[in-house]
């Protein structure tokens, strides 16, 4: 049961350790994953607010955080690095739906960067997949509820 709580831990680390870090660093390393660089159809890749300094500090929150719990630095290097990568997928995604950088998409907003961790958690770890959609599923709605709590606390930028 507590590998279940720790894998939950690190999605979350995975999607807050960039904006604590963007708190913390300011504008140092801040330059843009796409580059700056937009698509055939004219909009940005990514958008501005997905960052080197939040793959970076994504991945190593969750790596630490994984060496600590005994399920070892590399898993949750590429834990947190897929977790990422998911998120990377929905802002390509919403760019090409011409959403703004920081727009609300429930769901697109939450699962593939739950999702594709959550797969190789089933592989490598041996979790199952009821449990791990149930963390998905999970982190979706906590997600969704805890974020404009997050932003009137002032911790996070947007309300979602």
């Amino acid at each position: 049961m507590l590998i279940y709580l720790e894998l939950f831990v690190m999605l979350v680390l995975a999607n807050g350790a960039p904006v604590v870090a963007s708190r913390v660093l300011k504008g140092h390393w801040g330059e843009p994953v796409d580059g700056g660089r937009l698509w055939k159809d004219g909009r940005p890749i990514l958008g501005a607010s997905k960052t080197w300094r939040g793959l970076v500090s994504g991945s190593l929150s969750c790596a630490l955080f994984s060496l600590i719990t005994g399920l070892g630095f590399i898993f949750g290097f590429l834990f947190g690095l897929l977790g990422l990568l998911g998120d990377l997928i929905s802002s390509f995604t919403k760019r090409r739906l011409g959403l703004q950088s920081s727009s609300r998409a429930l769901v697109l907003d939450q699962v593939p960067e739950a999702a594709l961790p959550m797969v190789m958690a089933v592989f490598w770890l041996g979790v199952g997949w009821g449990p791990s959609v149930l963390i998905v599923v999970f982190f979706t709605l906590s997600n969704i509820f805890f974020s404009p709590l997050l932003y009137r606390l002032g911790i996070r930028r947007q309300p979602h």
